[in-house]
C-alpha cells in the first residue's frame, strides 16, 4: 500500500505542522482513492486532535491521523446476524468486479461454520453466469438452484426460496444481475425479486451485499452510490485488494456512504475472501503492525 507509507514518512520529513503539512497530507489521501469529502472529515479530525493535544511536531501526531481514519469506519456489532440464519442475501455488482466468485467464497467461508449454505442463480441473461456459479458452487461444496438462461430471475428465486425452507437452509445467497447501466430494468427486477422474498420467505433475516472492484478506485465509490439507490444496501465487498498500492476505496465508501465494509477478497483461492476488520486493515496500510 504505497500512497500510505509515503503519508507516514511526511511524518518524519516534515519540521513543522502547518497548511502546508496538512494540504501535503490530504492530497495524499485523495491520491490513495480515500475521496475528497472523506480526506477533508480526517485531515478536519486530525487538526481538531492536534490543537486539543497541543501537539507542535509532525511526528508526534501520526498515530493521531491513523485514528482519524479509523473514526470514518465502523462495523456495526450486529453486521453478521445474517450469517446465524434464516437469510436471504443478495449479491450486487456489475459484471467483472469478482461478484459470481465473491458468491462462492462467502458460500464455502459459511459452510466452514458449519452452516447449510444454497445458492441461487438469478442472474440469467449473462451468457455463461450459470456455469460459472456452478463451478463455484462445486468447489465450495454447496448445492445450487438454477434455471435455463433466460429465464426470470424472480422464478429462480421463487424456486430457491421453497427449496432453502424445505431443507432447513441456513442462507440462501442470491447472484443477481449488475446491469447498472440500465437502472431501471435492474431496479424492476430487484423490486420484483423483493416482493417474492417478502412473499414466501417473510421470516428470513434480509441482506444487500454490493461487490465492488478494489483497483477501480472512485468508480467503485460511484458504482456503490448508484446501486445503493437502486436497492438499499446493507454491507460491502471490496475484491482485488491484493492488487492495489492504494487502498484508500475501502475508506471512502464505508465514510461516504454510511455503510459497513464487511468483506474483503485477497486472492483468487476459495478461501480468500475475509471478514474486514477496520483496525487490523488501517494498520496494514500505514505498515504499522
Amino acid at each position: 500500500m504505497g500512497i500510505f507509507r509515503r503519508i507516514a514518512a511526511l511524518f518524519t520529513g516534515a519540521e513543522i505542522i502547518d497548511d502546508d503539512f496538512y494540504e501535503e497530507i490530504e492530497e495524499n489521501l485523495v491520491m490513495a482513492d480515500v475521496g475528497i469529502a472523506t480526506a477533508e472529515k480526517i485531515i478536519s479530525s486530525l487538526k481538531e486532535k492536534v490543537k486539543h493535544q497541543k501537539i507542535y511536531k509532525p511526528d508526534e501526531c501520526r498515530q493521531l491521523l491513523i485514528d482519524s481514519i479509523k473514526e470514518q469506519m465502523h462495523v456495526p456489532e450486529d453486521a453478521y446476524s445474517f450469517e446465524k440464519g434464516p437469510s436471504v442475501v443478495l449479491m450486487i455488482g456489475v459484471n467483472g468486479v469478482g461478484k459470481t466468485s465473491s458468491v462462492g467464497k462467502l458460500a464455502a467461508s459459511l459452510k466452514a461454520q458449519g452452516k447449510k449454505v444454497l445458492i441461487c442463480a438469478a442472474d440469467t441473461f449473462r451468457a455463461a453466469a450459470i456455469d460459472q456459479l456452478a463451478e463455484w458452487a462445486r468447489r465450495a461444496g454447496v448445492d445450487l438452484i438454477s434455471q435455463s438462461e433466460g429465464s426470470d430471475p424472480a422464478a429462480v428465486v421463487y424456486d430457491a426460496l421453497n427449496a432453502a425452507k424445505a431443507r432447513k437452509t441456513d442462507v440462501l445467497l442470491v447472484d443477481t444481475a449488475g446491469r447498472l447501466q440500465n437502472k431501471k430494468n435492474l431496479m424492476d427486477e430487484l423490486n420484483k425479486i423483493d416482493r417474492v422474498i417478502s412473499r414466501e420467505y417473510p421470516e428470513a433475516q434480509r441482506e444487500t451485499l454490493v461487490v465492488l472492484d478494489g483497483t477501480t478506485g472512485q468508480n467503485a465509490l460511484v458504482q456503490a452510490r448508484e446501486f445503493n439507490e437502486v436497492a438499499p444496501v446493507t454491507g460491502i465487498i471490496i475484491t482485488k485488494l491484493e492488487g492495489t498500492a492504494k487502498g484508500g476505496i475501502a475508506i471512502a465508501v464505508q465514510s461516504e456512504l454510511s455503510v459497513p465494509v464487511k468483506y474483503i477478497g485477497l486472492g483468487e483461492k476459495i478461501d480468500s475472501l475475509k471478514k474486514f476488520d477496520p483496525e487490523d486493515y488501517v494498520n496494514s496500510l500505514f505498515n504499522a503492525v
